[in-house]
């Protein structure tokens, strides 16, 4: 493998990881904690996670690791003289799992939530209430398949290197 190569895999590497370990802590404690306290508490709550996520050091490394996962598949399957499907396999997990999954059920998720009324000090009606439990169980279950996606390009990703 070639240096540049081994760096960008390296690379891919540290963001897949850090990207599933985000993923993992919302998955594992976060979202059932936003789910344990008020309704608007909760819902106010998810709101400014969503304005406060969008910096450059989330969307860098997320970002950053599915470009990364693009240039690995261009490099093996057009400069490698063997491509290695161990590191394809991490850049399409990243790529498919991760990245796609976000644009397609979370992002759309989040900015419907943005449309919720969020005021702490007042009660959530009944249809933003049912809207706010059916965003908790989704967006969630959507974000379990991010984690596990991100965590196995990691891991392919690792045991491709050579």
């Amino acid at each position: 493998m070639a240096m540049i190569d081994f760096s960008l895999v390296l690379l891919a590497v540290l963001g897949s990881g850090l990207i599933a370990g985000v993923f993992f802590a919302f998955s594992n404690f976060v979202m059932p904690a936003l789910a344990r306290i008020s309704p608007e508490q909760g819902l106010s709550a998810m709101q400014s996670i969503n304005i406060t996520v969008l910096n450059p050091g989330f969307l860098g490394t997320f970002m950053g690791t599915a470009v990364l996962s693009v240039a690995i598949i261009g490099l093996q399957l057009w400069q490698a003289s063997t491509p290695s499907y161990l590191l394809m396999a991490g850049a399409l997990s990243y790529l498919l799992g991760c990245f796609a999954v976000t644009a397609i059920a979370n992002v759309p998720r989040n900015k419907a939530l943005v449309l919720l009324n969020s005021k702490s000090e007042q009660t959530l009606s009944a249809s933003d209430l049912a809207q706010w439990q059916e965003y908790l169980q989704s967006w969630t279950f959507w974000n379990h398949i991010r984690t596990a996606a991100s965590a196995l390009a990691m891991l392919f990703f690792v045991v491709g290197i050579n």
